[in-house]
């Protein structure tokens, strides 16, 4: 499968390391262009390139990746992503001063689904760090445990068995408004929580 970025930070990296190790391609990219990840596509290898927003849109499945800030610049102009599969890595974190971003009544991830509409929003991997993310996640006779939520159950299933032929145990919270909200960072009840399903 090739794997779109847009974002192309620590979290970014974490998973395209893990993406890259299974055999899939993955396309870079980031508000700077295309030359600035070149030192990065090199590191992850020969499955990895870098590419504009547009690009990294064509794939056939999307991952958002960027400081919750420049939600709007990341999503603007983007080719139709109608029925494409989005996942949503972000919290709503405003840098510098980590600042909550105003949501109103919605999760992070419902608001981010009215940026791409039509989109079939997947939230996962947005609740350990980087090192950790990236990190074997065959732990202890166990596999590391990740939290999943959205509101289209064969979507669900497809980023489930993407995850978990990785080597991680996949948790299906429910919708993007119910699960998304255990696993927001911060406020919710399962980030930072670093589990791993024994058998």
């Amino acid at each position: 499968m090739k794997i779109g970025f847009i974002g192309a930070g620590d979290i970014a990296q974490a998973l395209a390391v893990q993406f890259t190790r299974t055999g899939h391609e993955v396309v870079m990219s980031n508000s700077r262009g295309p030359a600035s990840l070149a030192e990065i596509a090199r590191r992850l290898g020969a499955k990895a390139s870098a590419g504009t927003r547009a690009d990294a849109a064509q794939a056939e499945l999307l991952v958002l990746a960027v400081p919750w800030q420049h939600l709007e610049a990341a999503t603007a102009d983007l080719p139709a992503l109608r029925d494409r599969i989005v996942i949503d890595t972000m919290n709503p974190v405003m840098q510098p001063g980590f600042r909550l971003a105003d949501l109103g009544a919605l999760t992070s991830s419902e608001v981010l689904a009215r940026h791409v509409p039509g989109a079939r929003v997947v939230k996962i991997a947005n609740t350990l760090t980087p090192a950790v993310l990236g990190a074997d996640p065959h732990v202890a006779g166990g596999r590391r445990v990740l939290f999943m939520s959205g509101d289209d159950a064969p979507s669900k299933s497809q980023v489930a068995r993407l995850f978990e032929t990785m080597g991680f145990a996949v948790i299906d919270l429910g919708t993007l408004a119910a699960g998304g909200r255990m696993q927001q960072f911060p406020g919710g009840p399962l980030p930072a929580q670093n589990l791993v399903k024994l058998g």
